[in-house]
């Protein structure tokens, strides 16, 4: 008897299926040659520290660092019953080999070999590696099962990141917690990612906006703004002050001007690139407004549900050569609309399509290969609307690398008049090419009746224009404008971020060296960004994440080791290697435990003395208890007593008597405002307005208003006024 082991029971059913195995077990299904059984993802983790040594039940100082020479396993209590049926059918004397089935990356195999080493199984084991889940794809994959030693990097990689993740983590987050008293959260991955928001919301805070003008001259059948030719080309349409603009405008207004220039230059856009999982989560953001957790999980769905994505854990964004004839399949199964999109292809005389490096390239995929549909007609009108939606857009991707590149003439016109240059831009499209797939595609974005940014240079068509040609200024127009702060975060580029993360870092040497290093991987990011949400260290605001305050303190008080990208960086890039036979675990685990025993350490003597405002903290039998912080200096208007914060609010510390005056600090956010924090309440309470870079705040007749500085809707907030 041979033993497969799935991840899921829905996975394990698929193989059973596939293999004939119609017998049904207490959690297994069974045939004459193959049992299948199955994982409910992990059975069996790392002990927690005090099941390790009593010791570390009560959370001391004095206990820590925790650096125990072996981690223990343990069976996750929930899923017990299953963990014992795996155990019983690995073990049992009728069954000669195992087959681990997991998913085929770095957590299939941890979750397989946690599995088979708590059991102490001695049975040989064989590897399934598959990309799909199509019954054709699961036959193929046992038809080329390998040995499991050839997986013995992957396994020892996986190993090695689950316990340097327990180390950092279970050491840091206690002396932390117990030096400022606070329940903090410090991550090998999360506290780096963290830092990115964090770095994001100071930029946006101390950003100073710079106000100027800029001046448009209409020339009858076209337009163009006014441009200092010796300033970067970036800028060169701002003008400092309004009293200039209007002078400049007074000084053309009317007059002849004179075409100096009328270049033309041939631009090609090539295709993009075929999807791996992080950039399907980037762009499923941006046109979807998918968060990257739920993303994954569609992507995850249509993998194992529908059988119509292959694997989606990927980090690779090529194919390898032997994928040609499975490509040619998927084209022949495609559903409409897809069939009709195939015309636009590029095809030799032959009508074979053209192998591309930017496409099939064997060097450029390791453990999996791009994102792709299977060969497998879908049902689209089976389809939920967002699975739907994320298949069409991997559809698309797919025949667009296969489209010819767009190709365009860009206009670049300046003309002269009264000594001053004026620029204009436009474009001839000359071949939609691979951008006709996504023409219906993008909605149109909502402006709230705002005029187009004066920033904004025309691309459209422009006249034929040569030099030499005249026109009048019929009329000039002059436009404020200001630069603007850096844009919030959101999951795309967030996920950008943590993919390049290396690209931060100052060491030129080092730099290059990581390329390819980000934190966390794409199969775990996704789950990084939720935790810093669910922790309180971030919030989303529509699409927007923003670092909270309790977040930016935990940056302020950690060490650079651990919330700069560097260290977390070259980690991934060591667990690589690891998973490639490229480095020793040994001392990879020694540089994790070294990193552990600081972390304590610059807790105990070095962090700094921050007065953490704690949400909630924990009393005795683990009660839950809310903690209120007064602000020193900040009266209530209403009574003069002191106003203090909490989790959700501002408000009068009199309150027991009856002063029930309150600001909300998520009372904004719904109608597009910023969330309140205790500098902006000190700066309205006492007096007001408060004037930011995306708008302004007052208090005025029993409200709180936000006027943004974009021109949208203003958002505002009742105050609770009442008095005993």
């Amino acid at each position: 008897m041979i033993v497969i082991v799935a991840e899921k029971p829905s996975v394990g059913r698929d193989i059973a299926r596939v293999l004939g195995c119609k017998g049904h077990g207490e959690g297994c299904i069974t045939g004459e040659k193959y049992t299948v059984t199955w994982a409910v993802g992990h059975l069996v983790t790392l002990c927690e520290p005090d099941e390790i040594d009593e010791k570390y039940k009560k959370w001391r100082m004095d206990d820590l660092p925790m650096l125990p020479e072996k981690l223990p396993l343990k069976v996750i209590s929930k899923t017990k019953k299953q963990f014992t049926v795996v155990k019983k059918l690995i073990n049992d004397a009728a069954t000669e080999r195992v087959i681990c089935a997991t998913d085929a990356g770095r957590e299939g195999e941890l979750i397989f070999h946690y599995i088979y080493d708590q059991a102490k199984c001695k049975k040989p084991v064989d590897r399934l590696w598959i990309s799909s889940m199509t019954d054709e794809a699961i036959r193929e994959g046992f038809d080329t099962l390998k040995p499991d030693s050839e997986y013995e990097g992957l396994h020892k990689s996986a190993v090695c990141r689950s316990e340097a993740d327990w180390l950092v983590g279970m050491n840091a987050s206690r002396a932390f917690t117990l030096r400022y008293n606070a329940l903090l959260s410090i991550g090998r991955v999360q506290t780096p990612t963290l830092n990115i928001l964090v770095k994001r919301r100071r930029e946006i805070e101390n950003f100073k906006p710079v106000e100027y003008f800029i001046l448009t001259a209409d020339f009858g059948d076209y337009t163009g703004q006014w441009i200092d030719e010796k300033a970067e080309e970036k800028t060169a349409n701002r003008i400092p002050t309004k009293e200039k603009a209007d002078e400049l405008a007074a000084k053309v207004k009317g007059k002849q001007a004179t075409v100096r220039s009328a270049a033309s230059e041939e631009k090609k856009e090539l295709p993009p690139q075929l999807y791996d999982l992080t950039s399907l989560q980037r762009d499923a953001n941006r046109t979807l407004g998918f968060t990257a957790d739920k993303t994954l999980k569609l992507a995850q769905a249509l993998y194992e549900k529908w059988k119509l994505l292959t694997y989606p854990r990927t980090d690779s964004r090529y194919l390898p050569m032997d994928m040609v004839p499975k490509l040619y399949q998927t084209l022949k199964v495609l559903p409409e609309p897809y069939r009709s999109l195939e015309a636009g292809m590029e095809r030799k005389e032959d009508g074979k399509l053209y192998i591309s490096k930017r496409i099939f390239d064997n060097s450029k995929v390791s453990d999996h290969h791009a994102l792709l549909p299977t060969p497998k007609t879908a049902d689209l009108d089976k389809l939920p609307t967002d699975e739907r939606n994320l298949y069409d857009m991997v559809v698309r991707r797919m025949l667009a690398a296969f489209y010819p590149a767009h190709v365009y003439d860009a206009l670049k016109v300046i003309t002269d008049c009264e000594g001053e240059a004026f620029r204009s831009t436009g474009r001839t499209v000359k071949q939609i090419g691979w951008k006709a797939l996504y023409q219906q595609e993008q909605p149109a974005k909502k402006t709230r009746g705002k005029k187009k940014d004066a920033e904004e240079e025309d691309t459209a068509a422009l006249p034929p224009l040569s030099a030499g040609d005249t026109r009048t200024v019929k009329k000039t127009d002059v436009q404020q404008s200001a630069t603007k702060p850096p844009a919030p975060h959101t999951d795309a580029s967030l996920l950008a971020a943590m993919e390049h993360a290396g690209r931060e870092i100052e060491d030129e040497a080092l730099r290059e060296s990581m390329k390819g290093a980000g934190l966390g991987t794409p199969a775990t990011r996704a789950a990084i960004i939720e935790r810093l949400l669910q922790v309180g260290y971030a919030q989303r605001r529509g699409r927007a994440i923003n670092a909270t305050d309790k977040g930016v303190q935990l940056i302020d008080v950690v060490p650079d080791e651990i919330a700069s990208p560097e260290m977390t960086g070259k980690w991934e890039l060591a667990l690589d290697e690891i998973a490639h036979d490229q480095r020793d675990t040994q001392r990879f685990m020694q540089g994790i435990r070294r990193m552990s025993a600081f972390l304590v350490d610059y807790a105990k003597t070095d962090a700094p003395k921050v007065d953490f405002p704690e949400e909630m903290r924990r009393g005795k039998g683990g009660k839950r208890t809310s903690t209120v912080k007064p602000m020193a200096g900040v009266a209530c208007p209403l009574c003069g007593k002191p106003v203090q914060e909490n989790a959700k609010a501002f408000g009068c510390s009199d309150w027991k008597n009856g002063c029930h005056f309150t600001l909300w600090k998520d009372g904004l956010t719904r109608g597009g405002g910023p969330a309140l924090n205790a500098r902006i309440v000190q700066l309205l309470l006492q007096g007001g307005p408060v004037n930011g870079s995306t708008g302004t705040l007052q208090i005025k007749d029993g409200f709180v208003t936000f006027e943004p500085k974009d021109g949208g809707a203003p958002a505002r907030m009742s105050i609770t006024y009442e008095k005993k």
